[in-house]
C-alpha cells in the first residue's frame, strides 16, 4: 500500500471551495487528512461552481475529514474564529495553504479603488493575517508548512505595466514567503508555488472566455506539486517553486496527463519570462501567412476604389484585414458581442481604426468609431495583423506587453472568440 504521508494532518486552506484550493484539498484527503475549508461561498454562486459544503462532501468521499468554515479573509475575526474552530475540532493545524486570491488585469487609471482594495486585502493582507493567526499552532506541529500560491518576484517591468495593482498584490504574497521563511527558519517551512502554464479554473473561464481551456492544464498538476512540497521536511523553506520544474525533479515525465487537450499548445502563466518570439511561435495558430490580395478594395475610410480607372493594387495588410472583417460581419456577431472596439496602431499604417459590433449591421474601418468605443486597444500595426491572422493570440499579446487594453475587459475577451471564427477568412 502507498504511504499516506498526510494521514491525520490538518490542512487549513483558504479559497478551498473550488479550483486549485479544492484540488489540493482532495489530494490530501486521499491520505486521510483533515481539511479546513476556509472560503466565502456558503450559498451557490450564479457563475462559479461549488460551495464550502459541496467541497466538504467531496473531501469526505475522497477519504478525508472536512470542516467547512465561512471565511472572508478580508475579515480578521472570521479568520480567528475558523482557526479556533479548527484547533478545537482537530487538535491543531499542521499546514496552511494561502490560496485565496483576487484578480483585476487592468491598468492604473482603469482600476477602481474598490478593486485595488480587494486585491490588497485578499492577496496581501489576507495572506499575512491568516499566516499570523495560524503560526502559533503551526509551531507546535512536527512538520509544519505554509504554502502560498504566488509567483517568483520577477521585476521585469512588463509584468507591472499592464496590471500594476494585481502584480503588487501577488508579489506581496511572495514577500510574505521571503520574510516569514527567514523569520521562522527551523520552526515552520514557508514556500511559494506557481504554475508554469495557465490552469483551467472557473476564474480562468471568466477571464479567458470559451475555448481558453484548451490552452490550460488541469488543477491536478498544482495539487501534485503542492503534495510534494508539503510532504518534504520543514528544512525545505524559502523556495519559489514552479510546478512543472519540481515534478520533473521528482521523476514525472508524462505531462500530457495534466493537459485539458493533450498536444494543444499551452499558454504560459503570468510572471514567468519566455522569449516573446518563442511565445508567438509556440502559442500561435501555426497558420501559413496568406498573400493579402482582393478583388474589391477599399481605402482607409472604407470607400471603394475605382477599379476601371486604375489597376487594382493589393491593399496593405492592416487595410486588407479590416476589409475582410467588414465583409465577414453578421447580425449574429453584432447581437452576441454588443461592443465597439477602437484600435490605436503605431508604426506603418498607424492611426485610429475601429470595429463597431454594436450598431445595427456593424462596420469597420479607418478613423474614430461612429459611437463611443467600449474598448481601446493599443499595439503596433504589425502585431495587429499577426493577432487577426491567428499568429498572435490576444491573451498572449496582452500578457507579453504587446497589447494595452483600456475599458471593458469582458468585451476584450469576447473579441478573441470572434477572432477564432474569423481566422479562416483572414
Amino acid at each position: 500500500m502507498a504511504i499516506r504521508k498526510l494521514a491525520g494532518c490538518t490542512l487549513f486552506i483558504t479559497g478551498a471551495s473550488r479550483g486549485i484550493g479544492k484540488a489540493i484539498a482532495l489530494k490530501a484527503a486521499k491520505d486521510g487528512a483533515n481539511i479546513v475549508i476556509a472560503a466565502k461561498t456558503a450559498e451557490p454562486h450564479p457563475k462559479l461552481p461549488g460551495t464550502i459544503y459541496t467541497a466538504a462532501a467531496e473531501i469526505e468521499a475522497a477519504g478525508g475529514k472536512a470542516l467547512p468554515c465561512i471565511v472572508n479573509v478580508r475579515e480578521e475575526q472570521q479568520i480567528i474564529n475558523a482557526v479556533e474552530k479548527a484547533v478545537k475540532t482537530f487538535g491543531g493545524i499542521d499546514i496552511l495553504v494561502n490560496n485565496a486570491s483576487a484578480i483585476s488585469l487592468t491598468g492604473t487609471l482603469e482600476t477602481e479603488t474598490k478593486k485595488v482594495n480587494l486585491m490588497m486585502d485578499v492577496n496581501v493582507r489576507g495572506t499575512y493575517l491568516t499566516s499570523k493567526t495560524c503560526l502559533p499552532h503551526l509551531r507546535k506541529s512536527r512538520n509544519p508548512h505554509i504554502l502560498n500560491l504566488s509567483p517568483p518576484m520577477n521585476l521585469n517591468p512588463m509584468w507591472f505595466k499592464n496590471h500594476c495593482a494585481y502584480t503588487i498584490s501577488k508579489y506581496g504574497m511572495s514577500m510574505c514567503v521571503l520574510g516569514m521563511a527567514e523569520e521562522f527558519r527551523g520552526e515552520v517551512a514557508v514556500n511559494a508555488l506557481w504554475p508554469k502554464t495557465a490552469i483551467h479554473t472557473a476564474a480562468m473561464d471568466m477571464l479567458g472566455g470559451s475555448g481558453i481551456e484548451k490552452q490550460c492544464r488541469k488543477t491536478d498538476i498544482l495539487a501534485d506539486a503542492a503534495y510534494c512540497i508539503l510532504t518534504k521536511p520543514k528544512t525545505f523553506t524559502g523556495n519559489f517553486v514552479i510546478d512543472e520544474v519540481l515534478l520533473r525533479e521528482e521523476g514525472v515525465k508524462d505531462f500530457d496527463v495534466y493537459a485539458i487537450a493533450p498536444g494543444h499548445p499551452l499558454m504560459p502563466d503570468f510572471f514567468l519570462d519566455v522569449e516573446t518570439d518563442v511565445r508567438e511561435e509556440t502559442f500561435g495558430a501555426f497558420k501559413e501567412e496568406k498573400k493579402l490580395s482582393g478583388s474589391q478594395h477599399e481605402g482607409p475610410g472604407g470607400a471603394k476604389a475605382d477599379r476601371e480607372s486604375a489597376p487594382a493594387k493589393p491593399l496593405s495588410p492592416v487595410a486588407e484585414t479590416f476589409r475582410v472583417i467588414q465583409g465577414a460581419m453578421t447580425e449574429e456577431y453584432v447581437r452576441s458581442t454588443q461592443g465597439v472596439f477602437q484600435f490605436e496602431l503605431s508604426g506603418d499604417e498607424g492611426g485610429t481604426w475601429y470595429i463597431d459590433l454594436k450598431t445595427q449591421g456593424g462596420s469597420a474601418g479607418f478613423g474614430k468609431p461612429p459611437v463611443a468605443a467600449d474598448v481601446v486597444m493599443s499595439m503596433s500595426s504589425a502585431d495587429f495583423v499577426k493577432m487577426f491572422t491567428g499568429k498572435l493570440k490576444p491573451t498572449l499579446a496582452f500578457m507579453s506587453g504587446k497589447l494595452r487594453i483600456k475599458g471593458n475587459m469582458t468585451l476584450a475577451i469576447k473579441l478573441e472568440k470572434m477572432l477564432t471564427q474569423l481566422n479562416s477568412k483572414l
